[in-house]
């Protein structure tokens, strides 16, 4: 490191230095004796500007800056996975064993386990050329994930000296290669990679299948696809930390990058608590073992904050290319934005709408572009989904961090206060959610579940659509004055709430539901509609239809009917048949 100036002025997170000193934009820099980690926001021939990835308090004018030569880089190597870091990828663990439960100024402890030795396969030989991407080891970091090392991008050569398989650290060398400009480099289980640059791939592939989540609200009426984009917005309450924890725990991604963004430290605490005892339904072996936490409390710095999400995304990026599918839960993307508005007030900014600067809409496109279904350099295939939720102050889906976010996510699941307050979750709102993931996830249904499934689930819509507008006229003058066929709209949109739309988080059967269970629920209450519709049509009373219990059957059928027991679905129908048949009998 190289002292490169002394400190002129401080203002919160951000520090200034007189002059032009040769620091390059966006250069990670330690300040003052602490060796407070830093990196250059702003440069002009008259000053440099510094944010601050720590605590400033006690910093003073005339300490020294040194220098990194380097961008603020994350290490990517095996470790990543079971563990918790901090904004600037700094481990919370090792943290606290060495200052107990705060993080103290200017901690200076290693990304990850240097002395730790993984047991490593060389799956390359002397005479191969390899190039960025191409898989040079193999190692296995959990009980779930063999983590494949690869040649970092940008680098190309013949192999000239391997070592044989064996136990190494992350940084010993275990290949060298001679590029064509004659130059040999030695290279580890691990590389570095600035985190606000996109990880290199081939191809961005065309999205063509769902991220399955078990819940059924998500999967059958607004999917979210592999590689693609969401945000969840709500108001405090409504159980946006808790769907993406239902996200994590079942959807059928490789790996869970949990980004804990401003949050409120003692529901931060409990989330790591909760995720290091869940069990992952698919293997029986704890959850953390395919899943990485990074931890940013409202308590800790703010700049910290805003580089937490560009940090989760970029070992996101990482694991996709070894040809994992890879989800981004971010909570929330709203706190990321108060970081980036107290930054810029701090840099004496314009401001724009509400004091957000006036590029929050171009920094958010640059988070949700780096998702996507790649090609990667490798040959492989691989994804980043993001998930970000989203707290507008109040509930109020109208102002900018939630405007701004709906320009550049393609699936939108509003959080509602008075579903929640009523104890219906998910309360996500099926009024004013949407996916425009549909039309390309159609085939995937269509060949994998069922010929008539998107077709079940526009009936679905429909009918919800129709009892919003039919509540508006029962609020004015009652439900009585209603005609029979409006009356069984509103009886079958109960059905679909209560039974389909409502899922019980704490149930066994319940939590997680197949995509084939899905569509026989729609389909079965789709068979009681259209029975229903002909007792209707031969003026048979609502009234009479009511007295039968085959409505409430209905809504409990997610309860009594096991995920594996899906034959029972012919009984229901077989139950309607009778029900239908014995109401024509009884009135013929």
């Amino acid at each position: 490191m190289e002292i490169m100036g002394k400190i002129y002025g401080i203002n919160g997170p951000v520090i200034y230095l007189k002059g032009n000193l040769g620091f390059k934009m966006a250069e990670m820099v330690y300040v003052g004796k602490d060796k407070l980690v830093g990196e250059v926001i702003g440069l002009t021939k008259d000053k440099t500007t510094i944010q601050v990835y720590e605590e400033t308090t006690g910093l003073k004018p005339g300490e020294e800056v040194y220098s990194t030569g380097s961008s603020l880089s994350v290490v990517l190597a095996p470790g990543i996975l079971s563990n918790i870091f901090d904004g600037i990828e700094r481990p919370l663990k090792e943290i606290s064993k060495q200052s107990g439960a705060f993080i103290p100024r200017g901690v200076n402890v290693d990304c990850l386990d240097t002395e730790k030795k993984w047991n490593t396969h060389i799956t390359i030989k002397e005479g191969e050329r390899v190039f960025g991407g191409t898989i040079i080891a193999e190692v296995p970091e959990t009980t779930a994930i063999t983590h494949k090392s690869m040649v970092p991008p940008n680098t190309e050569g013949i192999v000239i000296k391997t070592v044989a398989d064996g136990e190494y650290s992350i940084f010993e060398p275990i290949v060298t290669i001679e590029c064509a400009d004659g130059e040999r480099k030695e290279l580890t289980l691990a590389q570095k990679w600035p985190i606000r640059v996109p990880r290199p791939t081939a191809k961005r592939q065309p999205i063509d299948r769902p991220l399955l989540t078990g819940q059924r609200i998500l999967d059958s009426l607004f999917p979210i696809a592999k590689g693609g984009t969401a945000a969840i917005p709500g108001g405090f309450g409504t159980g946006k930390t808790m769907t993406q924890h239902q996200l994590a725990k079942w959807s059928d991604a490789d790996i869970i990058i949990y980004i804990g963004c401003g949050e409120r430290g003692n529901e931060m605490t409990n989330v790591l608590e909760e995720f290091s005892q869940l069990i992952d339904p698919r293997s029986g072996n704890l959850l953390l073992a395919r899943t990485a936490l990074i931890a940013n409390t409202s308590n800790m710095p703010v700049a910290a904050r805003e580089a937490s999400i560009y940090t989760g995304i970029t070992l996101a990026e990482y694991y996709r290319d070894m040809g994992y599918h890879v989800a981004i839960m971010a909570d929330s993307t709203s706190r990321w934005a108060e970081a980036l508005r107290e930054l810029s007030g701090r840099l004496e900014e314009m401001p724009a709408e509400e004091g957000f600067p006036a590029y929050l809409a171009s920094r958010l496109s640059a988070f949700y572009e780096r998702a996507g279904f790649m090609q990667n350099l490798n040959g492989s295939e691989g994804s980043v989904t993001i998930i970000g939720a989203v707290s507008p102050q109040g509930g109020d889906f109208s102002e900018p961090v939630t405007q701004n976010t709906k320009r550049f996510v393609r699936c939108f699941f509003a959080l509602d206060k008075s579903l929640a307050y009523a104890r219906h979750f998910p309360a996500i709102h099926w009024l004013t959610s949407y996916s425009e993931y549909v039309p390309d996830l159609a085939p995937w249904y269509t060949d994998h579940v069922a010929p008539d499934f998107i077709n079940c689930r526009n009936q679905i819509l429909s009918l919800l659509s129709q009892e919003n507008s039919l509540n508006e006229i029962v609020k004015l003058i009652g439900s009585d004055v209603l005609p029979d066929d409006q009356k069984l709209v509103l009886e079958i949109a109960r059905i679909i709430r209560l039974g389909f739309l409502q899922q019980n988080a704490f149930h066994k059967e319940d939590t997680y539901v197949p995509m084939d269970k899905q569509y026989k629920m729609m389909d079965v209450i789709l068979y009681l509609y259209d029975k229903c519709k002909k007792l209707v049509a031969m003026n048979m009373p609502m009234s009479l239809i009511r007295e039968d219990h085959i409505f409430e059957k209905l809504v409990s059928i997610k309860y009594d009917v096991a995920n594996k027991d899906l034959y029972k679905f012919d009984e229901y129908k077989t139950m309607i048949d009778e029900f239908y048949n014995r109401l024509i009998e009884t009135n013929a």
